[in-house]
């Protein structure tokens, strides 16, 4: 026998405590009773409760709440095959990992904010195949899709701008890469989510976004950073500064991610008020423009749940402590 949830069985630590303050109750309450009158005549008022009675019903509670907590325990026991099949989307998670996601305009900065939506996204996903990759000035697939989103997390969660050794920002780049890591055989609705802070230095990003657009590949943006900007971090402490001194500021390029966006019949949302941001995407973009299509099916070989045998003892149980407490020996 195996449980659906063992931790439940911890609760059955607390029956020994349970037992004793009964039993400290029921000590009390003859003690309180003998002083109200003699003892012959508080058997004619108001007959006490027999031990051997008191501790056949104290058996049957104690014996009621186990079973109970067995019960929550969700014990399973025996096998059987259930047809099964999983409906959903790919999902190509494409992250900008250039020196400008290092900026603080938005907290803790733009490259952790972008993780901690990502890593947040997958924890509402259901059904839908996640794949990551990462770019820079340039663009490779970090994880290919997958319904594993523990994969994806674990690659997720060791991401850093040291990622792509090449400087810069190229969404045409990452827009290609993301659509070239999509199954051509494959009927479900396709979905780029591009989590940048829009700089594309290459200017290629329209362009590329045209090319997903005729494969059918709808690109959802999510903008991170603040149109006033922000310094970009210099590898020594201090800020990037260009070639005349000055200090470098790093601007979410609103403009340029709708557009891509709008090319492709996606839509573009800025982080804003906290990490739930990318799951409002999720729920009323993705969701809303895509339809889900059976992207696994087969038979899985479950456990049975026998949890209501036990509710049912633990019914018979109670039953008879409340005869018992109405009728007595």
């Amino acid at each position: 026998m195996t449980f659906a949830h063992p931790w439940v069985l911890h609760f059955l630590w607390t029956l020994p405590l349970l037992v004793f303050a009964q039993v400290v109750s029921l000590r009390k309450r003859r003690r309180e009773a003998m002083r109200l009158a003699d003892p012959h005549l508080m058997e004619r008022l108001a007959p006490l409760e027999s031990r051997t009675r008191a501790a056949v019903r104290g058996t049957l509670a104690a014996a009621a709440l186990v079973v109970g907590v067995f019960a929550l325990a969700g014990p399973q026991w025996g096998e059987k095959l259930q047809d099964v099949s999983r409906q959903g989307v790919d999902i190509v998670m494409a992250l900008d990992v250039s020196r400008s996601m290092l900026v603080s305009d938005v907290k803790p900065s733009r490259l952790e904010r972008a993780k901690r939506e990502a890593a947040d996204l997958m924890r509402v996903v259901s059904g839908d195949r996640l794949g990551l990759t990462v770019f820079a000035g340039s663009a490779f697939l970090l994880c290919p899709l997958t319904l594993d989103y523990g994969a994806v997390d674990m690659f997720l969660s060791q991401i850093t701008p040291d990622a792509v050794p090449s400087a810069g920002t190229d969404l045409g780049a990452a827009i290609d890469t993301a659509s070239a890591a999509f199954d051509p055989k494959s009927s479900a609705d396709k979905v780029i989510l591009l989590i940048t802070d829009g700089e594309d230095n290459e200017g290629k990003g329209l362009e590329a976004a045209e090319r997903a657009a005729k494969a059918g590949v709808k690109i959802f943006v999510f903008g991170i950073g603040d149109p006033s900007g922000g310094p970009v971090p210099g590898g020594e402490g201090g800020y990037e500064s260009d070639a005349s001194g000055r200090m470098v500021l790093s601007r979410l390029d609103e403009a340029g991610l709708e557009k891509i966006a709008r090319t492709t019949g996606g839509v573009y949302a800025r982080a804003v008020d906290g990490d739930l941001d990318l799951d409002r995407v999720y729920f009323e973009g993705i969701l809303q423009k895509t339809h889900k299509s059976t992207l696994k099916s087969g038979k899985m070989t479950i456990r049975e749940e026998r949890f209501y045998i036990f509710v049912l003892i633990s019914f018979i149980l109670l039953l008879l402590e409340g005869v018992l407490r109405e009728k007595p020996l």
